[in-house]
């Protein structure tokens, strides 16, 4: 995904594609890194973990749209699981934009699939979904620079009970039940003194 990115910023970017050149090494580059994230996320479905994960980002809980509606949602007031409500929308979007810019893609490259007339509306389609995904990557790498215990558990796939205690409370009583068998007593959410 990053090297779409960036080749993508190369290719319609001018400024960028004249001090990068080798436009169609680009462009190759562009297109099978794209037509290679259709097999990735097939072989990540090979993974219970991986399958587990897309059933929790596939449902809205009470408790998401409550975090959703509030204004306070960082505060860890509203319990939330493995992935917050945000996180399952930035999920929805990347794949559903993965899925337009690999279709867009497909018509762009195979000039025979379709009329020129399509082939346009691809471009413009794929442009405009480029620049949003991008923009969005962009946003949620600014945000996850603020949180250096999120980016850990990104690289190394453990967070600090603390962290977790804080941002995914539910998730944490989770592993906690799956862990010792039984449903670990609640936190509060409110702090005490001491």
């Amino acid at each position: 995904m990053t090297t779409c990115i960036l080749t993508a910023a190369v290719l319609y970017n001018g400024s960028l594609a004249i001090r990068v050149g080798h436009r169609h090494l680009v462009e190759l580059v562009h297109v099978y890194c794209g037509f290679a994230l259709l097999p990735a996320i097939l072989v990540g479905a090979a993974f219970g973990s991986y399958r587990a994960d897309l059933r929790r980002l596939a449902r809205l809980t009470p408790s998401d749209l409550r975090w959703l509606r509030s204004r306070t949602r960082r505060d860890g007031a509203i319990r939330v699981g493995k992935f917050n409500a945000g996180q399952k929308l930035n999920a929805a979007l990347a794949s559903g934009s993965i899925l337009v810019l690999l279709g867009s893609g497909l018509l762009m490259y195979f000039i025979g699939l379709s009329p020129l007339s399509w082939r346009t509306g691809a471009t413009f389609v794929h442009d405009w979904f480029a620049l949003a995904l991008g923009l969005l990557v962009v946003g949620h790498v600014a945000f996850a620079l603020k949180d250096p215990e999120a980016r850990r558990g990104m690289r190394t796939g453990r967070v600090s009970r603390r962290w977790a205690h804080a941002e995914h409370a539910a998730w944490l009583d989770e592993m906690d039940e799956r862990d010792h068998g039984e449903a670990a007593p609640r936190a509060s959410s409110r702090t005490s003194g001491s």
